[in-house]
């Protein structure tokens, strides 16, 4: 049996699990039993019920790890998070009860969001220009433009979503500050890092930490995985 937790990862709104391929070997190549499911990113709700469904998966004590709107679907899990060990929120939105992302977003949007295209639908996409400049800034522009090309709308809906009790107030969490973050203002994610007294480390990263920094990523996760007692 292996006497390492799993890890789930988590991707946010205009990615999709590819977004984490760096994370993924890094992982892989420790030992680690390592799901990133694709999220529908239709409905808060549906998105929880893709996270309940591959955590149930699991063999024992796992680390859910979640990127920017990824910290909003873990932090749904509230208080029914069977063999959920910890959370890692990497430049991820961590928001406590009563709290929604679009009162929170409230104001000039950030660049990376600046001029999201609403589709006849009701989604939202990122033009190309804002994701390579902004969203991915620090990513090879080649490489960007791939994650442009795959990137997974958002409901306009999940903006009106309000959290319940988060997840994070009855687990272990750990967070990354992405410093040059051009998607979430960094001084936010320093507050939810600081309330919910995650261990918390910073980096000069852009959005899409786990592309551009996957070493640091790596880092931060295994520090999670090393504080889950693993019954042999």
């Amino acid at each position: 049996m292996n006497d390492r937790p799993n890890i789930v990862l988590v991707h946010g709104a205009w990615a999709d699990g590819s977004c984490w391929s760096g994370v993924i070997g890094r992982l892989q190549a420790q030992g680690y039993t390592v799901t990133a499911p694709q999220f529908p990113l239709t409905s808060l709700a549906a998105d929880v019920s893709r996270l309940r469904q591959v955590i149930a998966r699991q063999s024992g004590p796992t680390i859910v790890a979640g990127h920017s709107y990824g910290g909003q679907i873990m932090t749904a899990l509230g208080t029914d998070a069977p063999n959920v060990a910890g959370l890692v929120y990497i430049a991820a939105f961590g928001l406590d009860e009563g709290e929604s992302l679009g009162a929170l977003l409230a104001g000039p949007p950030p660049p990376a969001i600046a001029h999201l295209s609403l589709d006849q639908q009701g989604f939202f996409w990122i033009p190309e220009d804002d994701f390579v400049s902004h969203f991915a800034g620090d990513v090879d522009s080649v490489r960007a433009r791939v994650l442009h090309a795959v990137q997974q709308p958002l409901a306009g809906s999940t903006f009106n979503d309000v959290v319940g009790v988060p997840a994070w107030k009855s687990l272990p969490t750990w967070y990354l500050v992405a410093q040059n973050d051009q998607a979430i203002p960094p001084d936010a994610e320093r507050m939810f890092a600081q309330r919910m007294g995650a261990g918390t480390i910073e980096i000069p990263s852009n959005h899409l930490a786990m592309v551009s920094h996957p070493d640091e990523v790596l880092a931060l996760i295994e520090q999670a995985a090393g504080a889950v007692p693993v019954a042999l």
